[in-house]
C-alpha cells in the first residue's frame, strides 16, 4: 500500500479516536437507516451494518438503541443524505458525504473548508466516473478460513476480488451486491468486523509527505463536521 497509504490510515486512526466526534456521526448512521428501512436489523440491511460498524467502534449499546428509537420518534429530525465533490491541495480529489437536516447549512460549510485550503467545490456528479463505489467487509484472517476457496464460493453472490494486509481480510464487491454478500457471509459463519460502502479512486495518485500534510489539513477540517459522514479522496 505504500507510505502515503501508512500515514493516511495512522492519522485518521489518531483522529476518529475522539469518541466525542465519532458517536453522533454513527448514531445519526443508525438514525438515518432506521428511518429508511425500518427498526429491525435483520430485515433491514443498511441498519445492520450501521449497528455493526457502531460496535465495532465500541458503541454502547443503549446509545445504539436510543439511534434507532429517534428514528420512530414523533419529533425525529428528517436527514437528508447528501453528496459533495470538490478540488482541495496539490489538486487533490475529494468525495464527501453528508447526512444533514440543513442543506443550506451543510453546503456553505463545506464550501468554506475547501476555500480556506486553496481549493474548491466542483458541480455534482463531476467527480463520480473518478471513484467506483464498493461494498467492503473486513474480517479477521484465520486458519480455519481458506481464503482461494471462499473466493470461489462467493463469486455468485457478487464477490470481486480479496486482499489481505497483516492479521485483516477485506473482501471487496460492487455496492449493488453489498446485500447478497452480507448475507453469504452470514450463512458461512464468518464474523464481520466492519462492513460499509467505499468510493475507491479509479486512478489513485501518489503524493508526497510534504504534500500530503497539506491534504490532512483540509480533511481534517472536513471530518470535524457533525453533518459528514465519510471523506474519500485519490490518495494512492
Amino acid at each position: 500500500m505504500g507510505r502515503a497509504f501508512e500515514y493516511r490510515r495512522a492519522s485518521k486512526e489518531k483522529r476518529w479516536d475522539k469518541m466525542s466526534r465519532i458517536f453522533p456521526k454513527l448514531g445519526k448512521s443508525i438514525t438515518v437507516a432506521a428511518k429508511e428501512g425500518g427498526s429491525d436489523p435483520e430485515l433491514n440491511a443498511k441498519l445492520r451494518t450501521a449497528i455493526l460498524n457502531a460496535k465495532a467502534q465500541n458503541m454502547p449499546k443503549d446509545n445504539i438503541d436510543a439511534a434507532i428509537k429517534r428514528a420512530a420518534g414523533k419529533d425525529a429530525e428528517t436527514f437528508v443524505e447528501v453528496n459533495y465533490e470538490g478540488k482541495g491541495p496539490h489538486g487533490v480529489l475529494v468525495f464527501v458525504e453528508c447526512a444533514t437536516d440543513n442543506t443550506t447549512r451543510t453546503v456553505a460549510n463545506v464550501k468554506s473548508y475547501f476555500n480556506k485550503m486553496g481549493g474548491s467545490v466542483v458541480p455534482t456528479g463531476s467527480l463520480e466516473f473518478m471513484f467506483s463505489r464498493k461494498a467492503v467487509f473486513e474480517f479477521e484472517k484465520s486458519d480455519d478460513v481458506n481464503i482461494e476457496e471462499l473466493e470461489l464460493e462467493l463469486i455468485d453472490a457478487g464477490l470481486e476480488e480479496i486482499e489481505i494486509e497483516e492479521d485483516t481480510v477485506y473482501a471487496y464487491g460492487d455496492y449493488t451486491n453489498f446485500g447478497s454478500l452480507s448475507k453469504a457471509f452470514d450463512e458461512k459463519g464468518i464474523e464481520i468486523q466492519k462492513a460499509s460502502l467505499k468510493r475507491i479512486p479509479t486512478t489513485p495518485v501518489e503524493f508526497t509527505e510534504e504534500q500530503l500534510v497539506d491534504i490532512e489539513k483540509l480533511i481534517d477540517r472536513i471530518e470535524e463536521d457533525e453533518d459528514i459522514q465519510a471523506v474519500f479522496t485519490n490518495i494512492a
